[in-house]
């Protein structure tokens, strides 16, 4: 009986070694997503073999650290803000992006003190190689006009040695709710803004202006919204990759602008807007409310990757139900993106190129 137990004990221990290997073999490979149950506006930055990945969770800020971004569930995480009470920048911090600029950290947030109305840009800063090590502290709050006007989704990016901000904001300064442009400055520093702000954008299509949303989601009068300006540079062109429409819709969704890689960003002339929204929901794929993304690069330089939040059904709103989910980009031969369909969470796909299988 000892042997006959013995050699069962053997022969299930040999299937269940062989399934492991082929389940670790699959998961060190491929992915599905979404990347987190949670985390609305996302962003993440590749540094020195590490993807890090910024949230806001109510009133603090949190980090993320993972050389698979595929991975973030069991990504180490830290705590590197919080919020302090009774200031102006105390509450609703949203869509933060963490950036290594010029020899430091710096981390890009919008706060308030509970009126969304002023809402403002904010700026962490942290001299460590390691934004893991060392601590990040209140570095400015970035007035972006004159008139410091309403001001959300900052976001920067270096061109020919000149740094940028850009950002959505109101055109002038309202205590009611106004319609949301694209923004574009000069910075002397990482938290300076050295210009006045020009408009690149702001919604005309019927596709990024759509407010009506499902009964309790959203406003009670029209909101038109441009917002979450991304920088995305390939070969001969730059493209600057933009939200549309209420995140409380549906129909939340990417637009794109698109100049010369030689001209003068600053200039709106140098910008064409595309007709038609880049990346939008795909009702038969289970996928809504496509939209504030950021942009990655594959270990190995050779591939582009977005990623975005969405939701799984139509009526879920702008709330902690948006999920952050990364798909390859493709590019075309005159150096335009190719986004394609956001993909249902049930599609494997392979990961990154050059991501260490572990």
């Amino acid at each position: 009986m000892k042997t006959v137990s013995l050699i069962i004990i053997l022969v299930v221990a040999l299937v269940l070694s062989v399934t492991g290997v082929a389940q670790s073999t699959e998961s060190a490979d491929t992915f599905t997503n979404p990347l987190l149950k949670s985390g609305p506006d996302p962003w993440t930055v590749y540094h020195n073999g590490q993807y890090y990945y910024i949230k806001s969770e109510r009133n603090r800020l949190v980090l993320l650290k993972t050389p698979d971004i595929t991975n973030l569930a069991r990504a180490e995480r830290k705590v590197i803000w919080r919020a302090p009470a009774g200031t102006s920048h105390s509450k609703n911090l949203w869509a933060p992006e963490i950036h290594f600029i010029r020899g430091a950290w710096y981390v890009y947030y919008a706060a308030d003190d509970g009126n969304n109305h002023n809402h403002r840009l904010y700026v962490l800063q942290n001299k460590s190689k390691d934004p893991f090590m060392g601590s990040f502290g209140m570095k400015a709050r970035i007035k972006t006009d004159p008139a410091d006007n309403w001001a959300i989704d900052g976001t920067v990016f270096e061109h020919k040695g000149q740094l940028y901000l850009m950002w959505s904001g109101w055109k002038v300064p309202k205590v009611h709710i106004e319609t949301q442009r694209i923004y574009i400055a000069r910075m002397s520093n990482p938290w300076t803004v050295s210009s006045d702000r020009v408009q690149l954008s702001e919604p005309e299509y019927d596709w990024e202006r759509v407010w009506k949303s499902p009964p309790g989601n959203g406003p009670s009068a029209p909101v038109y919204v441009n917002e979450g300006p991304q920088m995305l540079k390939h070969g001969s062109k730059m493209h600057v990759v933009y939200s549309c429409s209420g995140c409380w819709t549906p129909d939340y969704a990417l637009g794109m602008l698109t100049a010369d890689i030689d001209s003068d960003p600053m200039d709106p002339n140098s910008w064409t807007k595309s007709s038609e929204p880049v990346f939008q929901q795909c009702p038969e794929n289970g996928v809504y409310g496509t939209g504030h993304n950021c942009f990655f690069k594959s270990p190995d330089g050779k591939e582009d990757w977005i990623l975005y939040h969405a939701n799984d059904k139509p009526a879920d709103g702008c709330g902690r139900k948006r999920s952050p989910r990364a798909q390859k980009i493709e590019w075309s031969d005159n150096d335009m993106p190719v986004f394609g369909i956001p993909l249902p969470t049930s599609t494997v796909m392979e990961k990154p190129s050059g991501i260490k299988k572990y």
